[in-house]
C-alpha cells in the first residue's frame, strides 16, 4: 500500500497538471482534421484515468499561452471561448498563462523531410542552387544554405506545469498527481514528484513516451504508472456544446 493512501484513507486527493500545447499538438498528431476532440472537458478526461483506490480530482491545473496569429486572427477568439468554458464549467481550477513568441530567424536548410531526427545540413558548394531574387535565402563561404523563417513558440507552460506540480506535492495539497505531457524537461520535477506521491503520466502524442519520463512503478513512494492517451477518450470526454453563454466554435 502506498503512503498517500495510508495517511489518506477516505480519499486520495489528485492533482492534474496539464501542458495545453502538449496535449492540444499530441491530440492533433492522433485525430487531426477530424472534429469533435477540441472542446474538451478536462476534468472528465482526467477522473477517467485516476484509478487509484480512493482517488477524486481535487485539481485541475491548465497551462496554456494566449496564441496570437496574424494570419488567423479568428483562433485568438476561439481559444479564449474554451478558456472561459472551462472555466465556466468548472473544469479546470487554475488557468496558468505563459506568453507567445514569434519571431524571425536565419536557419540552415535540410534535404531531409520534416521531423527526421539529427537532419543533414543543406550544402551547395558548387553554387548549383538559385532561387528568385528577394527571398530570404543565401550561401555562406562554406556552402551552407540558409533560409529566414518565421518561429513561433509557446513559453513558460512546462515551467508552469513543473512549478505548480511541486508547489501542490511539496506543501501536501494532493495525494497523488497526474501530468498530462510528453515533454522531456519536465523529468526532474516529476522524478521529485515521485519521492512523495504516486504520480501517472498520460503521453498525448503518437510518439512514444520520452525516455527521460519513464521510471518504474515502485520508484520512491510507488503507485506510479504511465498511459498514452486514447482518442475515444478525447472525443467521449467533451464540454456540453453550450456553457453559459459560451458556444462551441464550429469545426471544434
Amino acid at each position: 500500500m502506498i503512503k498517500s493512501q495510508l495517511r489518506y484513507a477516505d480519499v486520495m486527493r489528485v492533482g492534474v497538471y496539464v501542458d495545453g500545447f502538449n496535449l492540444y499538438y499530441g491530440a492533433k498528431s492522433q485525430l487531426g482534421s477530424i472534429p469533435g476532440w477540441r472542446w474538451l472537458d478536462l476534468r472528465a478526461l482526467s477522473s477517467s484515468y485516476a484509478k487509484w483506490a480512493g482517488s477524486s480530482v481535487e485539481r485541475v491545473i491548465f497551462c496554456t499561452a494566449r496564441v496570437n496569429d496574424p494570419a488567423d486572427p479568428g483562433m485568438t477568439q476561439r481559444q479564449d471561448f474554451y478558456l472561459r468554458a472551462l472555466q465556466e464549467s468548472n473544469s479546470v481550477d487554475v488557468i496558468e498563462e505563459g506568453y507567445y513568441a514569434s519571431w524571425s530567424k536565419g536557419a540552415v536548410m535540410t534535404p531531409d523531410r520534416s521531423g527526421t531526427r539529427a537532419p543533414k545540413a543543406l550544402v551547395d558548394l558548387l553554387a548549383r542552387l538559385s532561387w528568385s531574387p528577394g527571398l530570404p535565402v543565401r550561401r555562406t563561404a562554406d556552402g551552407l544554405v540558409l533560409a529566414t523563417v518565421r518561429k513561433r513558440e509557446e513559453k513558460g507552460s512546462d515551467v508552469n506545469v513543473a512549478t505548480h506540480l511541486l508547489t501542490d506535492v511539496l506543501q501536501a495539497r494532493v495525494d497523488a498527481a497526474i501530468v498530462v505531457s510528453n515533454d522531456s524537461d519536465l523529468a526532474l520535477p516529476v522524478r521529485v514528484a515521485r519521492e512523495h506521491v504516486p504520480v501517472g503520466l498520460i503521453n498525448p502524442q503518437s510518439k512514444p513516451l520520452s525516455d527521460a519520463l519513464k521510471g518504474v512503478s515502485t520508484d520512491g513512494v510507488g503507485g506510479h504508472w504511465w498511459r498514452r492517451l486514447d482518442p475515444a477518450d478525447l472525443l467521449r470526454t467533451q464540454l456540453p456544446e453550450r456553457v453559459g453563454s459560451i458556444s462551441k466554435p464550429l469545426g471544434w
